[in-house]
């Protein structure tokens, strides 16, 4: 069988988070063999750090490898995951699915007729305390698992206003798109993915449209609220068809802490995990001597791990056996993508959108 790191991987979409898979693939010592931006300048970036051919049309590029990263913009999402699947190539295709539902629904269908997979990358799957988390799921500690809040929410953190994040055009949306997919994602993968039903939502655009917008750092260059017509904050419930349910808190920017708290109820203990800090803690309670109650709150202790190597080793452990990974599926970035778009849908509409 071919070893996970003598599969031939390429990058499409050279920029930061194009760099940052390139570095965990050369610090594990995968066969990078290349990359592919429509942008020069981005190429040559690459080619300097890395020391790899930087190619100009995708192609090429694939024809030089076994399988792709793709990180572009979302809305090139769709054009290079379907070409990259009908090349025969297995696809790691960074989150969002796309920046439509209409896009991810062409992405799933290509992928249910292609010779190789197509993997999603929400790497917060695997973050320790998740998998911890999630063993104990299996193991039947929390009995049914009922609620999930999920917060993801910047106090200050609004991307670079005028790059691709703050359009709607190339992004799809702002805050919610961007980290509220990787929540909802979460979320769901606790509750393990089951039909939803129904999604009542509200989006913001409190801050990035303003001129006097104060923030202490920015990723990426301010070019002023013009270049910003996205939402920066969002809310909703969202609903299974068990009865189960989601409540959401996404921002970018709000007048509250920050909050990257997972809070995980069940019917017979809970559990928190601070996406931020990893930390997780685990809730429950014991009845003795009949009237008597005991209630513990329990640190687990996680050993440390990097989410996105994780995930790499996932991806590259499937290509080198032929066979689709049973976690991040496209069918499941399927399900978050329709969730994200149901809850723009409701706030538009101000009432609870139905997903048949």
């Amino acid at each position: 069988m071919t070893h996970a790191n003598d599969v031939a991987v390429g990058i499409v979409g050279l920029g930061g988070i194009g760099h940052h898979h390139a570095a965990k693939l050369v610090d594990r010592g995968a066969s990078l063999v290349g990359g592919m931006d429509i942008d020069a300048d981005a190429r040559k970036r690459f080619h300097e750090e890395f020391d790899v051919h930087a190619y100009e049309d995708e192609s090429d590029l694939y024809e030089a490898c076994e399988a792709v990263l793709i990180t572009t913009p979302n809305r090139f999402h769709e054009q290079y995951a379907i070409s990259a699947l009908e090349a025969g190539l297995d696809v790691l295709l960074e989150k969002p699915l796309a920046h439509t539902a209409e896009s991810a629904e062409r992405i799933a269908e290509a992928a249910r007729d292609a010779e190789g997979f197509c993997m999603v990358g929400f790497n917060n799957r695997f973050a320790e305390p998740v998998q911890v988390l999630k063993q104990y799921q299996a193991e039947g500690r929390f009995g049914e698992t009922t609620h999930v809040e999920a917060n993801y929410v910047r106090r200050r953190g609004v991307p670079g206003r005028g790059s691709w994040f703050t359009s709607k055009d190339v992004a799809g949306g702002g805050a919610l798109i961007d980290i509220g997919v990787h929540a909802i994602d979460l979320a769901l993968y606790f509750l393990d993915h089951p039909e939803i039903v129904e999604v009542s939502g509200e989006t913001r655009s409190e801050f990035g449209g303003r001129d006097d917008y104060t923030f202490v750092d920015m990723w990426g260059d301010d070019n002023g609220p013009e270049g910003f017509d996205v939402e920066d904050s969002a809310s909703a419930f969202i609903r299974d068809a068990d009865g189960n349910t989601v409540s959401l808190e996404v921002a970018w920017a709000t007048n509250r802490p920050t909050n990257d708290e997972f809070v995980i109820r069940g019917t017979e203990a809970g559990a928190t995990f601070d996406r931020g800090s990893d930390e997780l803690t685990l809730h429950e309670a014991t009845a003795f001597d009949g009237d008597h109650h005991h209630f513990a709150d329990a640190e687990v202790e996680t050993r440390d791990g990097d989410s996105h190597a994780a995930e790499q080793a996932t991806f590259l452990d499937a290509v080198a056996a032929g066979e689709a990974p049973d976690i991040n599926t496209v069918e499941e970035a399927l399900s978050v993508q329709r969730v994200i778009d149901a809850i723009y849908r409701s706030s538009e509409r101000g009432e609870a959108v139905r997903l048949d």
